[in-house]
């Protein structure tokens, strides 16, 4: 329920009190509040206590005359605000100059018509109730743009703080030396040394979250010929909608509400470098369009600008999404795909490569102890088969955290299964019939699916399960349902 607003006060100022009871009568039945007062001095006062909304001043008054009644009120802070409209019998263009000049807002000759009266008062006061609600706009305007450069800043700030740790994370992963010793990492590596000698091919690398898509990135990006150039890290998630487009091509003063000043875009800052996007497969359709455009001629045109400015970028786009599958459903675009794609890495889960994972364990476990100023003491027996025998849904990310949490839990004693704190894996059971069936792919497969839609599902999804160790957000994804769906069909099999 709202309130209504008070009436409008107004202050008659005149020494003679007929005067003061006929405007009173005139303006009473308007719904205005009457205050009154004889002298400058006592109006002063007055105002200062009742702040009006208006006043009415007579120029001839004993003491202080009405043009210095309107100057105090005008300085004085209560009561600057308020419009002052002049009323007298004198008619001559002086005294008019002198009126203006000391702050009225406009000017009444006695004597008055009770119509005129009541016509400008109504008017000042609803210029100046407007006039308020403008400078409240202007004001609120002015803080939306304050909250607007605070947020800008913020992220700019926040997006520095996440390239620095990606940096330190990449040097801690070993952007120098990739570890491990399987026939996958050696692939690795051997495409990205091919890739360091051709820095103008974009690069697509997919992998699940964790396999450390970033560190490739950077190691494609130091050993080229770009590396002495900067390399923008930007995660296509994080970006507000509507900020995208200025922060990948920049903008200019006064492009947008709240553009107080120049600002180049992600691909201006990574000019003569490498532009990392991250999660790419999440970039809006609008952007998508505009990236393309961007690959096709490398000139960018910040927001408000009128010419377009020519940029030497090389881009590493990763994805933990099946972008194909993507495009069939009209969510990705296919050129764009082609030119992003000029070069495609695959990274395999941590899973698929347990030879490697005591060699990453050993690697983190002595970046750790020698962080914390302690001798990195031996993994167990035990705890190096439980290694092998975990799942790892979260990849090499997840191993370094297991094996930091470990050293932290053993306190510098050798680390046994205890300290690993792994977690549960799902419990499923695969049968190897409906696995081979739908491994064998082509209408050989399907042929070999169940009739029945909900047998199909389960062989699915058991299939989805086993291929992500139990994981089933990985599994929900690569099926393309919700994970809920899974949940469900498992507690009807139990």
């Amino acid at each position: 329920m709202t309130s209504e607003l008070p009436p409008p006060t107004v202050l008659l100022v005149d020494d003679n009190p007929a005067n003061l009871d006929l405007l009173t009568r005139v303006l009473e039945p308007q719904g205005y509040r009457i205050l009154v007062a004889q002298s400058g001095e006592a109006a002063i006062a007055l105002a200062r206590r009742a702040t009006p909304d208006l006043i009415l001043l007579d120029i001839m008054l004993p003491g202080v005359d009405g043009y210095e009644t309107c100057r105090r009120l005008k300085g004085a802070p209560e009561t600057a605000g308020a419009p002052v409209v002049f009323i007298s019998a004198r008619n001559d263009t002086s005294s008019l100059v002198e009126g203006f000049g000391a702050g009225g807002v406009d000017y009444v000759v006695k004597p008055f018509q009770a119509e005129e009266v009541v016509s400008r008062v109504g008017t000042h006061l609803r210029l100046s109730r407007l006039a308020r609600e403008l400078a409240a706009r202007n004001e609120e305007l002015e803080r939306q743009i304050a909250r607007r450069e605070k947020a800008e800043e913020e992220l700019k700030t926040a997006g520095e703080q996440i390239s620095a740790l990606s940096r330190r994370e990449a040097e801690r992963w070993g952007v120098d030396g990739f570890i491990g010793k399987s026939k996958t990492i050696g692939k690795i590596l051997q495409d990205v040394r091919r890739l360091q000698n051709f820095s103008s091919v974009n690069v697509l690398i997919n992998g699940e979250s964790g396999t450390g898509k970033e560190l490739v990135a950077r190691a494609v990006h130091s050993g080229s010929a770009r590396g002495k150039g900067p390399f923008i890290a930007v995660n296509c998630v994080a970006i507000p909608e509507d900020l995208a487009e200025s922060m990948f091509f920049g903008h200019m003063k006064g492009a947008f509400t709240g553009a107080m000043l120049d600002r180049r875009g992600y691909f201006e800052l990574a000019h003569e470098g490498t532009l990392f996007l991250d999660e790419i497969g999440d970039m809006s359709p609008l952007l998508q369009a505009k990236l393309l455009r961007v690959l096709e001629d490398g000139k960018v045109t910040p927001l408000g600008a009128t010419r377009e400015r020519q940029v030497s970028v090389r881009i590493v786009a990763a994805t933990n999404a099946d972008l194909e599958a993507r495009i069939a459903a009209g969510m990705f675009r296919q050129d764009l795909y082609f030119r992003l794609a000029q070069f495609t890495v695959q990274l395999p889960p941590l899973r698929m490569r347990k030879e490697d994972v005591p060699l990453l364990a050993g690697h983190f476990l002595t970046l750790f102890a020698t962080e914390m100023g302690m001798k990195p003491p031996p993994l167990t027996s035990d705890a190096v088969e439980a290694l092998r025998g975990y799942a790892f849904p979260g990849n090499v990310r997840e191993l370094k955290n297991i094996i930091e949490r470990g050293l932290i839990e053993s306190g510098g004693d050798p680390i046994g299964p205890e300290h690993l704190k792994l977690a549960a894996p799902v419990s499923v059971t695969v049968y190897a019939g409906a696995a081979a069936a739908v491994e064998s792919g082509g209408e050989g497969g399907v042929a070999h699916l169940p009739l029945r839609l909900d047998a199909a599902e389960e062989m699915l999804i058991k299939r989805a399960l086993a291929e992500t160790g139990g994981n089933v957000a990985e599994a929900a994804r690569r099926l393309g349902v919700n994970r809920t769906r899974i949940y469900r069909r498992l507690a009807q099999e139990s």
